[in-house]
């Protein structure tokens, strides 16, 4: 077995939360590879696994399934791969299916479906160790011979947990037979009522439980379930994670953006001046430092969803919104990537790949970018200054309260969006959140660190390519062509983008937005929070930074633009179309230039609605 073709196929398959990852973790360690099934964003994870008899497999990890009768995505993809309907999708030589030890009940009725496929497979009755401490017995022998195929142990947390599967896997190598037929696999039968017929004999016959959950998880429960305190405790967790991708990524993203400069610099200075050294230090270096500087809080948001999956909280967290969140046509996991979101919209709607539901899935990815994410602060934070007093109301203060404003405008027509989606979407069916509440367990390091490096790796290869060119052809907008000899404006005037932004003058003046402002939206779509650097150039200022140019341009813009005008950009912002890298996500995680479209187009109409009744009733107010 020397080459890929030669080597069996095996898939493991199993309920979520079952531990099948960390045992494909366990198996494959780095020898992995993460993409997606084609025509689907549906993760696909694919590994070598080696057994000690010396051979050689290769390992498919599918998504997580309830049921062979598909009611997501994630389980269609299941179903067909494993039966080896999946357009270029070689079918698996062996299925391994994973249960939970400490939850038969459920899990033992999705390895009967397995078994009714009528291909070779093991169960592997995984988190023994976890059913040992609750007083939970299983007779594995029992099990085996029932079900006809062969049952082993698995603890995919411990090093050697895996050993009992590879024995197993080296014995059948070279003698797969599939399962006998049996009566509860009749496909003429009531296959619902076999199965839970079948699932309740076998626990009769081989599982002895003292309880039905642990001790613990009922407590823990009758707290984190309460409608009062777990609410509150949700919203501590939430705190934390809200503030952690703020502060915590800061320092960090402060390092990637000064290693970028300093790569420009040193590469800039050992270039002659030119195009050339332009594009490199300009369009190349400063395209990848500004895809590169979101990895942080990437990184930092996923480290907090994989611990919150990994420990049991995460369903529960979405147990406890789903009825808030379905007024508003979204579902319970729909909360934590939303508020993701707030950081940057990027990490928002990779998030939104533990929605199962498709329909909840795309709501939430096409309203994630109207959360006010960090990048429109320093907007927000140029036109507060200039136009609202730094005076108190109260016990509060007044910038703050409309910085405050702005954020609950951004939720509430982020609800409001999805409210209307869910009353014109074609399937107006309630779709039923059904989940498992696992067992609580402590996170693993190795699963955490390697979710993590998994995830680094998808935002690399899948955004960084359509960011790097987009910032090449923004580059080339603003410096070509070079403005004439003896020009008295700042260079961008004379560029092709300069020249757009005084051709939207016409689009924009009912906005209140002048040709400064028109030009500095263009640059701006690379990321907001270039458009405060944008102005000062146009403006001819120098500033080294944006916290610079906000304070050089505040009296200039005070003096030179009217309330109206700033009411009308603030107003812009909190719907404008969202940076290059969120629609290079969007198309992404959608799969789709369609979808990307739309919601370019919604938003930018949203905006621009938005933006021309603000104007237009501040001027009628007499803020013009």
């Amino acid at each position: 077995m020397s080459t890929a073709s030669q080597m069996l196929r095996l898939a493991l398959v199993g309920n979520p939360n079952c531990g099948k990852t960390a045992l494909f973790n366990l198996l494959t360690g780095s020898r992995q590879k993460v993409a997606n099934y084609a025509g689907v964003t549906v993760e696909r994870k694919e590994g070598r696994l080696h057994t000690p008899g010396g051979r050689q497999f290769v390992l498919l990890d599918l998504p997580g399934a309830y049921s062979l009768q598909a009611a997501s995505l994630d389980e269609a993809v299941t179903r067909d791969v494993c039966r080896g309907f999946y357009p270029g999708e070689t079918a698996p030589d062996l299925l391994v299916c994973v249960v939970d030890a400490t939850n038969l009940r459920l899990h033992l009725r999705f390895a009967l479906e397995v078994r009714a496929l009528g291909k070779p497979m093991v169960v592997a009755v995984n988190m023994m160790d976890a059913a040992r401490r609750r007083g939970i017995g299983i007779d594995l022998q029992a099990l085996q011979r029932e079900l006809g195929v062969p049952v082993v142990e698995t603890v995919a947390v411990r090093r050697d947990g895996g050993k009992a599967l590879l024995g197993q896997l080296d014995a059948m190598a070279d003698h797969l037979h599939p399962p006998a037929a049996r009566d509860a696999d009749d496909p003429h039968s009531d296959r619902h009522v076999e199965l839970h017929a079948e699932t309740r004999r076998l626990l009769a016959l081989a599982v002895t439980m003292p309880t039905r959950t642990a001790r613990v998880d009922d407590a823990l429960d009758r707290w984190l379930l309460h409608p009062v305190v777990g609410l509150l405790t949700l919203a501590a967790v939430m705190f934390l994670i809200f503030q952690a991708v703020y502060a915590w990524a800061g320092p960090l993203m402060d390092g990637i953006e000064a290693g970028t400069g300093w790569l420009g610099e040193a590469l800039g200075a050992r270039m002659p001046e030119g195009p050339l050294k332009s594009l490199m230090v300009d369009g190349i270096i400063a395209g990848l430092g500004g895809v590169i500087i979101f990895l942080p809080q990437i990184l930092i948001l996923f480290a907090f969803i994989l611990a919150l999956e990994e420990s049991g909280y995460l369903p529960r967290a979405a147990f406890l919104l789903d009825r808030m969140m379905a007024a508003a046509g979204l579902s319970g996991r729909s909360f934590i990537p939303l508020l993701s979101s707030f950081a940057c919209a990027i990490p928002g709607i990779m998030a939104t790949r533990s929605i199962q539901d498709p329909r909840d899935r795309l709501a939430t990815i096409l309203v994630a970018p109207l959360m006010t994410c960090s990048a429109r602060l320093p907007v927000y934070a140029l036109l507060i200054g200039a136009f609202v007093p730094d005076e108190q109301i109260g016990i509060f203060n007044q910038q703050g309260l409309v910085l405050f404003g702005l954020y609950a405008a951004a939720i509430v027509s982020a609800l409001l969006v999805s409210w209307v989606m869910k009353k014109w979407r074609r399937d107006k069916s309630e779709h039923i959140l059904m989940l498992e509440l696992p067992s609580y367990r402590i996170p693993h390091p190795r699963d955490v660190l390697i979710g993590l490096w998994e995830r680094a790796m998808i935002f690399l290869k899948r955004v960084g390519g359509i960011i790097l060119a987009l910032t090449i052809l923004l580059w080339f907008l603003l410096n070509f062509p070079a403005p004439p000899e003896g020009a008295l404006g700042p260079a961008i005037d004379y560029s092709f983008a300069g020249r757009i932004g005084h051709a939207m003058t016409t689009v924009f003046a009912p906005l209140g937005f002048n040709w400064q402002i028109c030009i500095a939206l263009i640059p701006g779509l690379a990321a907001r929070e270039v458009a405060v650097s944008s102005l000062a150039t146009i403006y001819a200022l120098s500033a080294a930074d944006d916290d610079a140019a906000i304070q050089a341009l505040t009296p200039v813009i005070s003096d030179g633009w009217s309330l109206a005008t700033a009411l009308s950009l603030l107003v812009w912002f909190i719907y404008a179309p969202m940076c290059i890298s969120t629609l290079a996500t969007i198309k992404r995680e959608t799969n789709s230039w369609k979808r990307m479209g739309f919601a370019t187009f919604y938003l930018f109409a949203l905006a621009y609605v938005a933006s021309l009744v603000t104007y237009q009733v501040a001027v009628a107010l007499g803020a013009g």
